[in-house]
């Protein structure tokens, strides 16, 4: 009995354009911190599921300090700070690609392999920008100080 009517109300809600399963937008700092929450639920998926990303997010924790110890201006710092940044956010979008290919079936379609296809290599120019943002900084640092 209780289903009926729960899926009474669900069929009266399509009808009207709503879904009662959705909820309802909020407002304000609650949307602010809901927010917060769904992109930190994010995070914490794309780390438990995907190798890359656990890989990329051990080797910040070296190079977010060594950029910081090798910009000798806040402006390299910054470069090479969003070098790194660049790399984890192309990451997470390709999780994210990956993951909604994977919702809409198993089975193996061109279309799905094309996407995934230019998620990863929207990572590899990611990877390609970090390696020469970083070792334009490098050689014009030891060049600097062997002069």
């Amino acid at each position: 009995m209780e289903e009926k009517e729960s899926e009474e109300k669900l069929m009266s809600a399509k009808s009207n354009g709503a879904d009662s399963r959705v909820p309802s937008k909020k407002r304000g700092l609650a949307r602010l911190l809901a927010a917060t929450k769904y992109s930190a639920e994010g995070l914490r998926a794309c780390y438990k599921s995907e190798e890359a990303f656990r890989i990329e997010i051990f080797l910040s924790i070296f190079l977010v300090p060594l950029a910081l110890f090798l910009g000798e201006t806040a402006l390299e710092s910054a470069i090479l700070l969003l070098s790194i940044a660049l790399v984890l956010i192309v990451e997470l979008l390709n999780s994210a690609v990956e993951a909604t290919i994977d919702r809409v079936g198993p089975g193996y379609h061109d279309l799905a392999k094309r996407a995934k296809d230019i998620a990863s290599g929207a990572v590899f120019i990611s990877l390609i920008t970090f390696l020469l943002v970083w070792a334009v900084l490098l050689l014009d640092r030891f060049s600097a100080a062997n002069v």
